[in-house]
């Protein structure tokens, strides 16, 4: 359960942060969906089945995360906007974050953009590396940061 101000605490992101092994292997997704709702479209969007679901379509997913391979397709298909993709091997002290983004204007590649941490905080200036929105993801533009490495769990949306 989230805490009373509706921001997901430390303890409640554990279990869904891989391990340092394997966020060291590259990327992999971590999904912040931490409400037993009815809901899976990750599930059928995962192309190696790293995503199941506990008890059934009203539990929590769960990630395997060395079965995971990163490749983002279940990012645009998350109604809760709760998955990212991070990416720990991007270069030496910096790290990726790949996230929806479903606001315009899209930003475009190379654009500087605002960080934001969980609460909305601003935590700095970030550059977009890569952004797909194809026609598929139904407006849901997918969007990669290059960020601080120590900052990887915290960056969770961007500005424009």
């Amino acid at each position: 359960m989230l805490k009373n101000d509706g921001i997901i605490s430390p303890e409640e992101l554990s279990p869904v942060v891989p391990p340092a092994d394997r966020l060291a292997r590259g990327p992999v997704a971590i999904i912040e969906c931490l409400q037993d709702i009815p809901c899976d479209p990750c599930v059928s969007a995962c192309p190696v089945k790293a995503i199941k679901m506990k008890e059934g379509i009203t539990d929590r997913p769960l990630l395997e995360f060395d079965t995971c391979t990163g490749c983002g397709l279940c990012i645009p298909k998350c109604p809760g906007l709760a998955i990212f993709v991070v990416n720990m091997k991007h270069t030496p002290g910096m790290a990726t974050v790949s996230m929806s983004y479903e606001q315009l204007p899209v930003p475009e590649k190379g654009q500087e953009v605002t960080a934001l941490d969980r609460s909305g905080k601003d935590v700095g200036k970030v550059k977009v590396v890569r952004v797909v929105n194809p026609p598929g993801y139904d407006h849901t533009a997918v969007i990669t940061i290059e960020v601080p490495a120590d900052q990887v769990n915290n960056i969770r949306a961007i500005r424009v």
